[in-house]
């Protein structure tokens, strides 16, 4: 008799149904497991026997065969503990099988019988009411997020033998409530703690109202770091969907800690983070760091220092908003709708056009040109907006005049984004940096003087297709940040004001 067990498995961060049947039948003992299991899988089986028996249940001395159905998808990690020892108590007719199509299980167990927290519960959630399930068995470590979805029971167990009495009739265990998400947190830094850099924090809340990327150069200690820390606390908070999507993705990549996500995300890898590390892969196919920033903010220190190829990668999600993956193993789309900040210094020396009387620059012209040349002309053009952080003057750092509150500031960005969501209520796009041509046609519209201000930009500097729409999608936020239905010569001025300058020469 084959006995089946419903369970799942991830791809990129979406759930996908998997039956475990299990057959125990003539042969030698022993226990078999097909369906393109990795070495985790493969080793559960010691772990399943050894659960069981601890638990007090007798182990059946019958070859077991274990099919992970379907076979084409690749199954990770230790959920299948779990499902596979039901299906083999199943089999000994040690648990009924009538609720057994009414729940996805799944669990990692210990030698002892305990049910152990996993990683992706939170797809197999969404899964279950995509699929019409009354519900889901979890350990209770996951609980906290599989109830962050409504309309399906969380069942919560602490070892085999309280799942299988739950399945027998024999116990019963209250479903978990829904998870109400508390959005309430505060922020251990603010906009109020940076001194002077007035153009820099007005480059920030343009950023956050428009969803626009962000580039810094100056020279070492002038604030870059400090500013882009700050951007999340002026960012609006996470819509409940937005949690949700964050949260699935930190579930997937195995970050407890972080679970559920309800700030926005900052993610700030080193400099010497691989291509992998950051647009995700590896030989299991996880989510980088574009994927962990998404709804956040990824914040790239020393650009320069990056490496090319790792750098060059970015160039897909910075302009989809999703990336995807192939490998020998299969391809996969994780989602990356980030907000990005750079952050470099002029030279290796780090004071190229900004020398005083206490600094000079000590680089050769080849020197600069090398430092800088990692950066590529595609991925600054994909950034919108593009400043200079000086160093503060000493004067300005014994001001004890505070500058406005990130709340202050956060207001601010938040009725801009009102405006585009009433703005782009009918179409798939939430920002203004995502508008594409036919969306800057119908709603960036220039008065006169405007129009001819663009007109001799796009003369003078030679602005390209994709320049000329990044000055009218960034001016469109500078005019919703000021409420004005029509774009003015005002904030074409300011936008072109963000345009990148030749780092080199």
């Amino acid at each position: 008799m084959v006995f089946t067990v419903r369970s799942f498995a991830v791809v990129g961060v979406d759930g996908v149904e998997v039956k475990v049947e299990v057959d125990a039948g003539r042969g030698l003992p022993g226990t078999v497991i097909v369906g393109l299991p990795d070495s985790a899988v493969k080793e559960s089986k010691e772990r399943v026997k050894a659960a069981i028996v601890n638990s007090g249940y007798p182990f059946p001395t019958k070859k077991i065969v274990v099919n992970l159905a379907p076979a084409d998808v690749k199954k990770e990690g230790t959920l299948y503990d779990l499902p596979i020892a039901l299906g083999i108590l199943g089999s000994a007719n040690l648990v009924f099988p009538e609720k057994l199509n009414d729940y996805i299980i799944a669990g990692e167990l210990g030698l002892k019988g305990e049910v152990g927290r996993i990683k992706g519960i939170l797809s197999a959630a969404i899964l279950a009411k995509e699929k019409g399930f009354k519900g889901i068995i979890v350990p209770e470590g996951n609980v906290e997020e599989a109830t962050l979805i409504d309309g399906i029971e969380v069942i919560p167990v602490k070892n085999l033998v309280e799942v299988v009495s739950f399945l027998n009739g024999d116990l019963e265990i209250e479903p978990a409530g829904k998870k109400e998400i508390d959005t309430k947190y505060e922020f251990e830094v603010d906009m109020s703690d940076i001194v002077g850099q007035y153009q820099a924090k007005r480059a920030l809340e343009i950023a956050a109202a428009g969803h626009h990327n962000l580039f810094m150069i100056g020279p070492p200690g002038s604030g870059k770091t400090m500013l882009a820390r700050r951007l999340p606390t002026i960012m609006p908070p996470m819509s409940e969907e937005e949690i949700v999507e964050t949260t699935k993705i930190y579930s997937v990549a195995g970050l407890f800690s972080e679970i559920p996500v309800v700030k926005r995300p900052f993610r700030a890898p080193h400099s010497g983070a691989s291509e992998v590390a950051l647009i995700g892969g590896g030989a299991s196919l996880k989510p980088g760091e574009v994927s962990l920033s998404h709804n956040g903010v990824l914040f790239l220190d020393e650009m320069a220092e990056f490496k090319r190829s790792a750098l060059e990668a970015l160039r897909q999600p910075l302009e989809d908003g999703f990336v995807t993956i192939s490998r020998a193993s299969g391809t996969v789309t994780f989602p990356a709708n980030f907000s990005l900040v750079a952050a470099s210094n002029p030279c290796p020396c780090g004071f190229r056009g900004f020398e005083d009387e206490n600094h000079y620059c000590k680089c050769s012209p080849s020197q600069v040109k090398k430092y800088l040349g990692k950066i590529s002309g595609p991925i600054m053009d994909r950034i919108d907006i593009h400043i200079t952080v000086p160093a503060v003057k000493p004067e300005e750092l014994k001001n004890k005049k505070t500058g406005e509150t990130s709340e202050k500031i956060r207001e601010r960005v938040i009725s801009a984004h009102e405006i585009q969501k009433r703005r782009f209520e009918d179409l798939k796009i939430n920002f203004n940096s995502q508008m594409g041509r036919r969306e800057i046609l119908q709603f960036c519209k220039l008065e006169g003087e405007a129009e001819e201000l663009l007109n001799s930009a796009v003369k003078t500097l030679g602005l390209s297709a994709r320049a000329y729409g990044r000055v009218l999608k960034l001016s469109r936020t500078i005019a919703d940040l000021s409420g004005s239905d029509l774009i003015t010569r005002v904030h074409i001025a300011e936008a072109l004001s963000y345009r990148p300058v030749d780092l080199v020469n």
